[in-house]
């Protein structure tokens, strides 16, 4: 019996439904906000992870995100109904944490309403200002942060009088911080009508707690102030400290891009 195109398409959805669909758990809770991919499957060693009751103890495993209940320390965890985007501009003494045990002001003031799960990618420090990224998209967030993926951060910042050029090349070409060598950085004077100090313009790819803060004050010419102005594409323009916008469809096409992820 010759079978109708009609029936062969029916035949091919069914064989298609009819297969486990899912995604491996280390993707799910990179999704879901809780870890990095290499974290979630430290988290799995430990125990810390469970699926619809039972411990996880395969990285293979594969979730399906509508009829599973995945666990962290006893909390059910879910992917967003709807991954959204948003560019910020923090303000000076603003602590870059959704919650600050000191009982400082937080950026969470600034998260728009109605938005469940929104986080920041990465962090500035309290007496830092500039771009900052909120989102609930937690493996675009792992990979942003992640100096594997080269994504390139720029900061503007003042340091105290004028560095010479051999401690700037020291700079370019990474230092020790805390045992570990940095990575190399981009650093090109900004003319100013300062003369007591100096304006830079830095890019780097890695984003350790401090860093540009430790490694000037590591050549004697500590910073005074200090600006993110883009994370990769995505710049801060005219924004003022404060304003906080959704990014377009192209910007978010562009970051995923940047760091691998398909659109």
């Amino acid at each position: 019996m010759v079978q109708t195109m009609k029936q062969k398409e029916k035949k091919n959805r069914d064989l298609k439904s009819s297969k486990i669909e899912g995604i491996r758990i280390n993707r799910f809770l990179a999704r879901c906000g809780v870890s990095s991919r290499r974290e979630a499957e430290k988290l799995i060693e430990e125990g810390r992870i469970f699926l619809n009751g039972e411990r996880v103890d395969s990285f293979s495993t594969l979730v399906d995100p509508v009829k599973d209940r995945v666990e962290f320390d006893g909390e059910r965890v879910r992917l967003p109904k709807r991954f959204s985007y948003f560019i910020f501009y923090k303000p000076k003494e603003i602590v870059s944490t959704i919650n600050d045990p000191e009982g400082r002001a937080s950026i969470k003031r600034f998260f728009p309403s109605g938005i469940k799960g929104l986080f920041p990618v990465g962090r500035l420090d309290y007496h830092s200002e500039g771009l900052m990224l909120i989102t609930n998209d937690g493996e675009l967030s792992a990979r942003l942060l992640h100096p594997r993926y080269k994504v390139i951060k720029t900061y503007e910042l003042k340091v105290k009088k004028n560095p010479s050029e051999e401690n700037l090349e020291k700079l370019r070409n990474g230092i020790f911080l805390n045992g570990r060598k940095t990575l190399p950085v981009e650093i090109k004077r900004i003319i100013r009508r300062e003369t007591a100090h100096t304006w830079f313009e830095v890019k780097m790819k890695e984003g350790r707690k401090n860093q540009l803060r430790e490694m000037f004050f590591r050549i004697g010419h500590p910073v005074i102030k200090l600006k993110r102005v883009a994370i990769g594409t995505i710049r801060i323009g005219k924004m003022k400290p404060g304003d906080i916008r959704e990014l377009t469809k192209k910007e978010v096409e562009e970051l995923m891009l940047s760091c691998g992820l398909n659109v």
